[in-house]
């Protein structure tokens, strides 16, 4: 199974079977930049597995244990567990727009819809035939977007889980989408190298960027819908047109894959995660790096933004959870 993950997800670091990860520190307080940190090892013993730290973090921290996605406030204090799936791996989880209901992707072929409060499931859904990906919500929360290991993104309502249609451009496992900012359009990432823009509604492809030289990992659009960022395994992080797919800049800080970008609210810097174990956030015009985070001891999976784009949380191998301090503008 593990091996299976890795070709699908691209050429990652061996995963361990469930339980076999190591160690982190208890949930302590920093005297550097970094303001919390939260470790795999909780109070009832459980650890986290190497690369359980969810792409796609949602709010604090959104990681996976055993078979179930868990979470934490500001406390380490385990609200719940949800247990769905029958897969160690989940892959994928997101946060409808209005924080009521939580999507989770999964090695198992399934995304299932649930409450955030109680952990009560709505439904699965099962349209996927093999491993789920990436996960998001359309903007206004009326319907969920997926992607996998079948090469398919596919749109469905949030609701009731039936199907609206299939995105069927890519040639490789897909493994990141997003919504433009109005809910019009997503974009896609995938093994093929590509990042494909194309209409939510019908499935109709605008066009095909091909700026990347290896498996692209992540794709965010700018706050106000005008460009997108994307990032791969061939250690950039491009930013380009979101209308015409024309190149702007190219961001070569980092030494190894990048796993994960985010635009800031106001749309005028990057955060992006390597597995050069940093997370750098640089200006979204001029490529110019204003800050390196060097708070992870291995690979770093996952970066997002609070909403007052004052506070970075980044995830890794490390099997911790990290909020610091954004670099003032």
């Amino acid at each position: 199974m593990r091996d299976r993950i890795r070709q699908q997800r691209g050429n990652y670091p061996p995963l361990p079977l469930p339980g076999q990860g190591r160690p982190s520190s208890q949930l302590s307080q920093s005297s550097g930049t970094s303001s919390a940190e939260f470790s795999g090892k909780q109070s009832n013993e459980r650890i986290l597995s190497r690369r359980t730290v969810i792409v796609g973090i949602a709010g604090l921290a959104g990681l996976t244990t055993g078979a179930g996605a868990i979470w934490w406030r500001l406390s380490p204090r385990l609200l719940y567990t949800y247990r769905g799936h029958s897969s160690s791996y989940v892959l994928a989880v997101a946060w409808s727009p209005g924080g009521t209901r939580i999507a989770s992707g999964s090695f198992d072929e399934t995304v299932q819809v649930w409450d955030a409060t109680s952990g009560g499931q709505a439904f699965t859904y099962r349209g996927h035939s093999d491993s789920v990906f990436a996960v998001g919500w359309s903007p206004g929360g009326t319907r969920i977007a997926s992607g996998g290991a079948d090469q398919t993104i596919q749109v469905w309502d949030a609701s009731n889980g039936k199907a609206r249609f299939s995105y069927r451009g890519h040639d490789g496992t897909v493994s990141a989408l997003a919504w433009s900012p109005d809910g019009t359009r997503i974009a896609s990432a995938s093994g093929d190298q590509t990042v494909q823009v194309w209409d939510a509604s019908t499935g109709s492809h605008a066009f095909t960027y091909r700026g990347h030289a290896d498996w692209v990992h992540a794709v965010g659009w700018s706050p106000g819908g005008t460009r997108i960022a994307s990032g791969g395994g061939d250690q950039t992080v491009q930013v380009w047109d979101a209308s015409t797919g024309g190149h702007v800049l190219t961001y070569r800080g980092h030494a190894h894959s990048v796993f994960a970008v985010g635009w800031s609210p106001d749309g005028t810097r990057i955060a992006s995660a390597s597995a050069d174990k940093t997370v750098q956030v640089w200006d979204a015009f001029t490529g110019g790096n204003a800050f390196t985070y060097r708070g992870h001891s291995d690979w770093v999976w996952t970066v997002a933004w609070s909403p007052d784009g004052t506070r970075i949380t980044s995830g890794g191998d490390d099997g911790t959870v990290q909020v610091w301090q954004a670099p003032p503008v």
